[in-house]
């Protein structure tokens, strides 16, 4: 495996473009191809066997493109299918989970809020991260309907900010001082929910921890690309390029592709 070979990434849709830009801050000179599964978006209403079947689908697609690393930029998809990935695939796997963690251990009114997909808020594996803060209050939400306003380009509408009034206003009235945003399409979400939560109420997201770790592994495996060339990789998704193009703000290669 060649330290030049591209770092993989891949979610149900555009969301995890928030990831792939703190990873490319973090890591400029690491070639990336970034995988949206926008057709089958979003992946919090199907099945754990469909999200693990959707994800041996992407998976086997970016090691045909002979990827060196794997980040899982989905939550539903790590919380439903990273054990199984691991245990198929004999590559570094890269997950994201809600930021519980930082949330729980700084919040003063031990009351949280999560807002996730539904299948990342019954999964086993976000289950028991919630049962080891038994001393947090913790109000989950599931955000119907907002990743596919994100994916048709509806960031910035009267019904967006309608949901976002209904999912986060009865939090605040709890006393929530945190909400984590458990969905890679949430960060697109912030300046939005500025608008609706009080200032003294801290957004948290998984982008930079999942940076940080991405360079750790990398290091760990001695896959760390070393050459001086910036690179702000490809980009495939199976909908709409105009949608993903638009939400990464520049001009890149992005190519749609039928998976």
């Amino acid at each position: 495996m060649s330290n030049t070979n591209p770092i993989g990434l891949f979610d149900s849709g555009i969301g995890g473009t928030s990831i792939w830009k703190e990873i490319h801050q973090l890591l400029p000179y690491e070639n990336t191809i970034y995988l949206a599964d926008s057709k089958n978006a979003p992946y919090g209403k199907r099945s754990k066997e469909e999200i693990i079947d959707l994800c041996y689908k992407n998976v086997d697609f970016l090691l045909e493109q002979n990827c060196k690393m794997i980040v899982v930029a989905c939550n539903t998809a790590t919380t439903n299918a990273i054990k199984e990935l691991r245990a198929k695939y004999d590559v570094p796997f890269i997950g994201i989970e809600p930021a519980i963690k930082p949330a729980a251990n700084q919040s003063e009114t031990q009351t949280i809020g999560i807002l996730a997909t539904k299948g990342t808020l019954n999964s086993d594996l976000f289950n028991k991260h919630v049962e080891s803060y038994s001393n947090i209050r913790v109000l989950e939400q599931v955000g119907y309907g907002l990743v596919e306003l994100i994916e048709g380009g509806k960031i910035d509408t009267e019904e967006m900010r309608n949901l976002l009034k209904i999912y986060l206003r009865p939090m605040v009235a709890e006393n929530i001082d945190y909400l984590v945003l458990g969905c890679s399409h949430y960060p697109y979400l912030i300046p939005e929910i500025k608008k609706i939560i009080p200032p003294h109420v801290k957004i948290i997201d998984s982008g930079e921890a999942v940076a940080r770790q991405t360079k750790a592994i990398l290091e760990k495996n001695n896959l760390l690309n070393n050459s001086k060339k910036v690179s702000e990789g490809l980009f495939y998704v199976n909908s709409d390029s105009q949608v993903l193009k638009n939400i990464l703000g520049f001009e890149t290669n992005v190519f749609e592709k039928d998976f």
